[in-house]
């Protein structure tokens, strides 16, 4: 939006100075980071909370229990966005801010290559959602609230994350992020880094007996997950990179 208002911009400076400039940024964005590791490896200590209740959902294929949505992995990251009746946008929209969450979704092959699926909840039909996942082009797996999944854990009244673990039969709510916190999400890197097993890379402070191994090399096209796993050639790129890197420390 044009305006009135006359913008004081920062000085326009030599190509020296604008790098002197930047490196002097650069070493409070690395603090930033490596702090933002440390929240994520206190995350992974977090204490867990024990699912009590046999929740369900609507689903395109009938009701499912809880434990179904994990579509067999280990992790969960449910986000309860707002498409409803009595919410602004129905029944053409979900909520605006939940719909610019939707937008920013990442691939799930990449998520779920770290054992870990998501999937968004409403209260409105399947009918409704498919009609909606069809107009956005969304593509997650969403699924329609039955009961008081959403009171209990925090999202009846506004949007948020939450994160489960399975265990077997057992279930475990392992972290909850909303308000702000959401508006980060949407990247394969900052859904992992809110999951009990972070991104499961060995350079990772996790505690014992946690799966890691080396970064970079299990990333994949999204549509060749399982299909090469076996192929080495990728692991020889990143060996050649990481030597090349190494030499300009």
């Amino acid at each position: 939006m044009m305006t009135d208002r006359i913008m004081k911009t920062p000085p326009i400076v030599s190509a020296q100075e604008w790098e002197a400039a930047h490196q002097q940024l650069l070493v409070k964005e690395k603090a930033l980071t490596r702090a933002g590791d440390a929240l994520a490896a206190e995350r992974r200590r977090m204490p867990w909370l024990a699912v009590e209740k046999n929740y369900e959902f609507d689903s395109p294929n009938g009701r499912m229990r809880l434990r179904d949505l994990f579509e067999g992995r280990r992790q969960l990251i449910v986000y309860r966005a707002f498409f409803e009746p009595d919410v602004y946008g129905w029944p053409d929209h979900a909520c605006r801010g939940c719909s610019m969450i939707a937008d920013q979704v990442a691939h799930p092959a990449h998520l779920n290559a770290r054992d870990t699926t998501l999937a968004f909840v409403s209260r409105a039909s399947q009918p409704d959602i498919a009609r909606l996942k069809a107009r956005m082009d969304w593509k997650m797996p969403w699924y329609t609230l039955t009961d008081s999944f959403d009171a209990d854990y925090g999202v009846d009244e506004w949007h948020g994350t939450n994160v489960f673990f399975r265990d077997d039969e057992r279930i475990y709510r392992t972290y909850l992020i909303n308000n702000r916190g959401d508006e980060a999400l949407g990247g394969t890197w900052s859904y992992l880094d809110i999951t009990a097993l972070g991104r499961q890379e060995d350079w990772e402070d996790s505690p014992e007996g946690y799966p890691q191994s080396e970064p970079y090399k299990w990333w994949n096209w999204h549509d060749e997950y399982g299909a090469e796993s076996t192929d080495g050639k990728w692991s020889n790129v990143v060996d050649n990179a990481l030597e090349v890197l190494s030499t300009q420390r």
